[in-house]
């Protein structure tokens, strides 16, 4: 059942057309680029804010999982004391047996606790500019612009049924569910929901329309 699931969202990928994902991957690698050039100036006093007022790791790095179950490691600037990631909601161990219908649509992912971020963490995350980094992901084809959020290894080698689905698509630095207001406080369920609408949906209208929609969102905080 599982199986014949997965090819079916594969076989409405394939619908789009080849010349859908040759066109959104040219887009995410001269749009990189060309943040990555214009900001370099930004990204350099940024990294000199990070180090001279907290120190090192300039840059956090963290494992997660992308198109096809395949793992990368994820870029951010660190905006914690210590570079780790606090889980809460997590069932008793081991997870496979009480997750054995795949992770619960009721889960709640939390990431650092907010005793944890640094001052300037607080400001980093507020405008999103920890998540510049990312475009290095995206340059290198580990990610895409727009897409379903990465995923943390603990919880996609649990997916079951339709969960894997969301895994047909390269991962975005923004997506439907980010820019719907999906968040920590979110069920898991209703992020699969808003990921498997954008895959059978996704187009490069619609692609805009999501990425328009979180710069808009980067003025309003």
């Amino acid at each position: 059942m599982e199986v014949q699931q997965n090819i079916r969202v594969k076989a409405d990928l394939r619908k789009r057309g080849i010349t859908y994902f040759i066109a959104k991957r040219i887009i995410d690698i001269v749009i990189s680029t060309l943040l990555l050039v214009f900001l370099i100036p930004f990204l350099l006093v940024i990294s000199f804010i990070i180090y001279k007022r907290e120190g090192g790791p300039i840059l956090f790095k963290e494992a997660c999982i992308g198109k096809n179950n395949r793992p990368f490691i994820l870029w951010k600037f660190r905006t914690t004391t210590i570079p780790s990631k606090v889980i809460r909601a997590f069932p008793p161990h081991p997870f496979p047996n009480s997750w054995s219908e795949g992770v619960p649509n009721e889960f709640v992912y939390r990431n650092n606790s907010p005793a944890s971020m640094t001052k300037t963490g607080i400001w980093l995350k507020k405008y999103r500019i920890d998540m510049i980094p990312e475009l290095i992901n995206v340059l290198k084809g580990d990610m895409s612009l727009v897409g379903p959020q990465p995923e943390t290894p603990e919880i996609a080698y649990r997916y079951k049924g339709k969960q894997i689905d969301r895994l047909n698509m390269r991962p975005g630095i923004t997506g439907y569910a980010q820019v719907n207001g999906k968040s920590n406080n979110n069920h898991h369920g209703q992020k699969i929901a808003y990921d498997l609408y954008y895959i059978k949906n996704c187009s490069l209208q619609f692609d805009l329309k999501i990425f328009t929609k979180a710069i808009s969102r980067l003025f309003i905080n």
